[in-house]
């Protein structure tokens, strides 16, 4: 596949206390079963804050408040290439359900590195765990 152009994407890092929030994809997904973080596609014309916090809406049923960017990547799949923007979220309103996801965890961020991140999470993964960014 040769698209020059990524499909956008936007996902939320979401943060309390201590931990941040991992969602697993449903198994019969693309990748399913491997762990990412919330979010999905921008919308033709959608801003980017507007996509995810229409994403954490719709896979977690939370209102957000959407903080600084933290992260950008491009990443070739054998299938889709994608660019994905990671944002901070350390507030949102309503209580966290699994909508679309196989599983969701807290998790420590020293314990990220321990699950199958999606390839194009793993370096933001890493960075993470060692306490570079978040």
């Amino acid at each position: 596949m040769s698209e020059s152009k990524p499909i956008l994407v936007t996902a939320g890092i979401i943060i309390r206390g201590q931990e941040i929030l991992i969602c697993q994809r449903h198994r019969s997904d693309p990748y399913g079963l491997q762990w990412e973080f919330p979010g999905g596609k921008v919308k033709d014309g959608e801003a980017l804050e507007t996509a995810i916090r229409r994403e954490l809406r719709e896979e977690l049923g939370i209102e957000a408040t959407i903080g600084e960017e933290v992260y950008r990547l491009r990443h070739r799949y054998p299938d889709r290439y994608v660019e994905v923007i990671f944002f901070r979220v350390d507030s949102y309103q309503g209580s966290v359900v699994n909508r679309v996801f196989e599983s969701i965890e807290w998790v420590l961020r020293q314990d990220l590195a321990g699950y199958n991140f999606l390839e194009a999470d793993r370096e933001l993964v890493g960075r993470i765990s060692e306490g570079a960014i978040v």
